[in-house]
């Protein structure tokens, strides 16, 4: 076993290396926890939450939870493969924006507007987070541009 480096003792021996944007959204729940049991005000909160998206390493990131009982967030699986595995059970899951974005694709008029926007969106919470349902979000964003470009031919 080798001594690890000075400094990467916190966040479970992985204080120094950097922090990922899905590492900060786990910091985020554990302080919309703590405000939502009376531990943050909404004071305390706003600025943990700016603390929390300015940190660049799992030591900042586990100095705005410390005082909190959940803890630091939990540290990330080693380097590997990402996708699914970073997010369990999630592809198990179809992700809710993209059935809306199909929903809003068929509906003529304003929602195909919306359904441009949730399946955009859809779209990077699948590649984030491994959900399926990338078919129905792309099947939305079709159908509202195709709803779109004919709405304006007929305008025209």
């Amino acid at each position: 076993m080798t001594a690890e480096p000075m400094g990467r003792v916190a966040a479970g021996g992985r204080g120094n290396v950097r922090a990922s944007d899905a590492d900060r959204e786990r910091a985020i729940d554990v302080l919309n926890d703590a405000f939502a049991e009376g531990r943050l005000s909404r004071e305390e909160l706003d600025a943990r939450a700016e603390r929390t998206y300015g940190a660049e390493t799992h030591a900042d990131l586990a100095a705005v939870s410390a005082d909190l009982p959940a803890g630091p967030p939990p540290a990330p699986p080693p380097a590997g493969p990402s996708g699914p595995a970073a997010h369990p059970g999630a592809a198990d899951r179809t992700n809710r924006l993209a059935i809306a974005a199909l929903v809003c694709g068929l509906i003529p008029g304003i929602p195909q507007l919306a359904a441009i926007v949730l399946g955009v969106e859809a779209l990077r919470q699948i590649r984030r987070t491994g959900e399926r349902g990338a078919v129905l979000a792309g099947a939305g964003l079709v159908l509202a541009t195709l709803g779109l470009v004919v709405a304006l031919l007929v305008l025209l």
